[in-house]
């Protein structure tokens, strides 16, 4: 026997029972609490990816750094491990925290049954001890009567002064009295062999059942706290490949980084294809260039614009230059959704063009949605209009207009994006056939008239004057250039009256030599010049591919016009003749070695 079989022992291992059960519902408490923190964790780590989720923007899902992709990688990643302490916290909850409880009740129960069962073996045996108790009592009293009575009928019998009458009384009393005592002490012994059987009863098999049943419910708590404890590992453990592939998901995550890929991206995104700005040339003031005045009398007359010095600077204020080349003087309130004008003339040449792609793809998208609608629209029409009951046709009708409406009007804007489009990636001018008259002298910076002479024409070897061919070219491509955006403008949608083909090559200034200014009602630009007549020539020192839009290629001693000198930015615009004709762009200052005319 585990407990040994004695009354006094019934209450301590009452009382350890008691303790036993309490401790193990104090642990289901513990996995209750345990439980309530892994869902607050789990919650604060959900709660935590949420708040530090970078802002979605179509930009950055265009270009996204390697450290933006990982770092969201691992944010899914701790949302899958706050996904797992959920787990973890469910699994307590129903496969060990129920159990518990379940089992705490059984035993319980189980308790208060064996408890109640030996508190009534208990009061059996007292109540029996009782009964021995009183018939011992009563056994004792008849004994001390008979007693009594026998040595009353002895003095009665031996007293000759008394009659035989009074002595037979004491003899029938003697006997009563020996007859009740025999009968109690018959009583007790009976009582005394039930009692020691009852006693015997209880003490070797009925409260030893009540122990053992006391003894096993112990155990199975004990049993049943083991295999919790066990249960809450597994619980830990089952989830334990999914956190740890979650941890390599973290780490491969950080592999995937790449700076240098990262870095191409910032140069990708911010890439404006401008050039630095050149050396600042020397001006020396104390050779002043005898022609200056009569050139810049002559150019001022025919043009009213101030001429520009050697050094990019104007004698007066020179109207700035606006946008990316000044290629475009669109509406400055004619702005898109993120701040950019519509035609995107505010960036530079490379941001432009993707800018521009981005759109003409997003628009042919839409046109082939819309057009998809209409024709879902003219078949549902047609189908409508051959069977009356399946449906009005009218009722469609509406609707197909507004869809003929959206797509016209999605086209229009498609075919504008995609001049725009084309003039960003090729900045083609009208063509000329006459070659222009270059002024180098042996690959160094000179003036225009190198032999000294002050008159507008040159002379050959023969001493003939021949007129600035140069010059005339300019004016005939400019007065061109005038005359196709007068005759090719459109109208924008706030009614201003401009030409969709603006943009390198055209003027917005009097043209000089043409005996008259630009007549075209388009309004000039306050913030945009583009001088027309040559200001000098320039050399390349270096190839150039014209990577960005609005340049032009050239090789390495190449001479060109300058048309319009660095405004700061570190362009120049230059005019070349090539195979397809005279055109015009702009090239790296650094490039270049520039010969101005005075």
């Amino acid at each position: 026997m585990y407990f040994k079989p004695v009354e006094d022992q019934f209450d301590n291992l009452a009382t350890h029972t008691q303790k036993g059960i309490d401790f193990f519902e104090r642990f289901g408490n513990f996995i209750r609490d345990r439980s309530a923190i892994e869902v607050e964790y789990a919650l604060k780590l959900r709660r935590l990816v949420k708040n530090y989720q970078p802002k979605k923007s179509k930009e950055d899902e265009e270009n996204e750094f390697s450290s933006l992709i990982a770092f969201k990688n691992v944010l899914k990643e701790v949302a899958d491990l706050a996904g797992q302490r959920e787990v973890v916290a469910e699994n307590l909850q129903n496969q060990v925290l129920q159990g518990i409880a379940l089992l705490a009740k059984n035993l319980r129960d189980e308790r208060k049954k064996a408890l109640n069962q030996g508190a009534v073996l208990t009061q059996s045996l007292h109540t029996q001890i009782g009964t021995l108790d009183r018939a011992k009592r009563s056994y004792e009293k008849a004994f001390r009567e008979a007693e009594k009575a026998i040595e009353g009928y002895h003095k009665a019998d031996a007293d000759f002064h008394l009659s035989r009458a009074d002595v037979e009384k004491q003899r029938v009393n003697m006997n009563i009295r020996n007859s009740q005592s025999e009968d109690a002490k018959s009583e007790y012994a009976n009582q005394l062999q039930i009692t020691n059987k009852q006693q015997q009863q209880h003490y070797q098999i009925a409260l030893p059942e009540v122990f053992n049943k006391l003894q096993e419910l112990d155990e199975k708590r004990t049993r049943g706290m083991k295999e919790f404890i066990k249960r809450a590992a597994d619980v830990e453990c089952e989830v334990s490949p999914i956190i740890a592939r979650c941890l390599e998901g973290m780490v491969k995550a950080a592999d995937s980084i790449n700076e240098k890929d990262d870095s191409m991206i910032v140069i990708e995104k911010y890439q404006s294809g401008f050039q630095p700005p050149g050396d600042i040339p020397f001006e020396d003031l104390s050779k002043p260039d005898p022609d200056a005045s009569n050139h810049s009398q002559t150019h001022n007359s025919s043009t009213g614009l101030n001429h520009m010095t050697g050094k990019g600077t104007t004698k007066d204020k020179l109207k700035k230059r606006v946008g990316i080349f000044g290629i475009f003087t669109g509406n400055k309130n004619n702005l898109s959704t993120d701040g950019l004008k519509e035609d995107f003339s505010d960036l530079p040449p490379t941001q432009r063009r993707k800018k521009l792609m981005a759109k003409v793809q997003e628009l042919q998208q839409k046109v082939a949605q819309e057009q998809a609608a209409s024709d879902g629209l003219m078949k549902m029409k047609g189908v409508y209009e051959a069977n009356s009951m399946l449906g009005d046709p009218r009722t469609v009708e509406d609707q197909l207009n507004e869809s003929v409406n959206r797509l016209q009007r999605l086209r229009d804007d498609l075919t504008r994006y995609q001049k725009l489009l084309d003039q960003a990636n090729n900045q083609t001018f009208i063509q000329h056939s006459p070659q222009s008259n270059r002024v180098i002298q042996n690959g160094q910076r000179a003036s225009r008239h190198s032999n000294g002479s002050s008159n507008e024409n040159s002379h050959d070897d023969n001493g003939e004057d021949h007129p600035d061919d140069a010059g005339s070219l300019s004016r005939s491509a400019s007065e061109s250039s005038v005359q196709q955006a007068q005759n090719g403008h459109n109208i924008n949608n706030n009614g201003s009256s401009a030409s969709p083909e603006s943009g390198l090559g055209t003027s917005h200034t009097s043209l000089p030599g043409s005996g008259h200014g630009s007549t075209n009602e388009q309004p000039m630009n306050e913030e945009y010049y583009e001088a027309d007549t040559p200001l000098g020539t320039c050399r390349a020192l270096y190839p150039f591919d014209a990577t960005s839009e609005g340049s032009i290629p050239m090789s390495e001693g190449e001479e060109l016009q300058v048309i319009e000198v660095d405004q700061g930015d570190g362009w120049t615009r230059v005019r070349r003749f090539s195979s397809k004709g005279w055109e015009e762009g702009f090239v790296p200052t650094s490039y270049i070695e520039c010969t101005l005319y005075a």
